[in-house]
């Protein structure tokens, strides 16, 4: 016996039959261990063996027979975190190198399947609902501050949970199914915060910034903008856009920084005589010209500044359906497996 409360032999009677049947129901408490794959924790099943023989005797001295298939599970107590699928008996003999006889054993394989409803409602779904919050950080506006905080928050939530699987299953080499989920999902939350960061930067372009490539304009304002579905005030998914920075009207020249012609001064003033009209000296036109270049050189700015922002708006908006899709099909894979 390997229990305390069953230190010394037990006085038991034995009952002998007349046909030389002899039956002795000792109670004893014994001990085993396994071992144990947690590959698909808390989704895993164990097979663990209990090999009863003798090793005093050899089968030519006593012979072992299982009286039946499977062990009797009548008496078996429930257990909370386990459930016993079956015990099946098998009868082996086995010669070993030392002795020509014969050992015969009985091999119990006890067949245990874990009770996951306390690790899904634990540890799987609240780590499946916080992964669906960190694709929502790119739906935040970029003017809230908010964007990388919501990133990070939800990678240390989730820091907690692989913190708290680590205590709950025991140690061993293979990584288990939960732990592989949770370390891809904080792989792609760190991957979309440092998305975040790049599209904060390109939201927040100064006054010294480019105008948008125009390999940009045609991929992300207009493709990707009409896959997105994102539209400024007025349009609509439906509606064709008109390509930005292509704006036709009179004055608004493309590259910051041009004067004004001399005809189109010319034109305004009409026919006035250059001796009689004082718009004509060339102090004040210099003056004019100059605060015209400014002015240019300004709304030029503003609409860069406005492209990048819908650049980076319209790459929110992509990547937030990307990451929302491969949440999606990280948990399907998930449950897939567990099943």
């Amino acid at each position: 016996s390997a229990d305390d409360r069953f230190g010394g032999s037990m006085e038991t009677n034995v009952v002998l039959r007349s046909d030389g049947h002899i039956m002795w129901d000792s109670p004893a408490i014994t001990r085993s261990s396994c071992k144990v794959d947690v590959s698909y924790f808390p989704f895993d099943g164990q097979r663990c063996h209990l090999t009863f023989g003798s090793w005093t005797y050899n089968g030519n001295q006593i012979d072992l027979h299982n009286r039946l298939d499977a062990g009797d599970l009548t008496d078996f107590v429930e257990n909370v975190e386990w459930e016993v699928l079956g015990m099946p008996a098998t009868r082996n003999v086995v010669t070993y190198g030392c002795c020509s006889e014969p050992y015969p054993d009985i091999t119990y394989t006890l067949l245990l399947r874990r009770r996951a409803s306390f690790y899904i409602f634990n540890l799987l779904l609240p780590c499946i609902m916080v992964s669906f919050l960190a694709p929502l950080g790119f739906y935040l506006p970029a003017d809230s501050g908010e964007k990388v905080s919501l990133g990070v928050t939800v990678l240390l939530a989730l820091t907690v949970f692989q913190l708290l699987v680590a205590e709950s299953m025991p140690p061993s080499e293979s990584v288990p199914l939960i732990g592989k989920y949770y370390i891809a999902t904080m792989t792609m939350i760190t991957a979309s915060t440092a998305l975040t960061i790049f599209i904060m930067n390109v939201h927040h372009c100064g006054p010294g910034t480019r105008p948008v490539p125009p390999w940009a304009r045609r991929l992300i304002l207009h493709h990707m903008a009409r896959l997105c579905c994102v539209y400024e005030v007025g349009e609509s998914c439906k509606s064709p856009q008109r390509v930005p920075g292509r704006r036709a009207g009179r004055g608004d020249v493309g590259m910051p920084g041009e004067s004004p012609g001399e005809g189109e001064v010319g034109a305004e003033v009409g026919g006035c005589p250059r001796d009689r009209c004082l718009c004509h000296h060339d102090g004040l036109l210099r003056n004019v010209s100059y605060i015209a270049g400014c002015f240019r050189r300004h709304r030029a700015t503003q609409r860069w500044t406005g492209e990048w922002k819908k650049v980076a708006k319209v790459m929110d908006r992509f990547l937030m359906w990307v990451f929302f899709l491969m949440v999606f099909l990280m948990s399907v894979l998930v449950l897939a497996k567990a099943a």
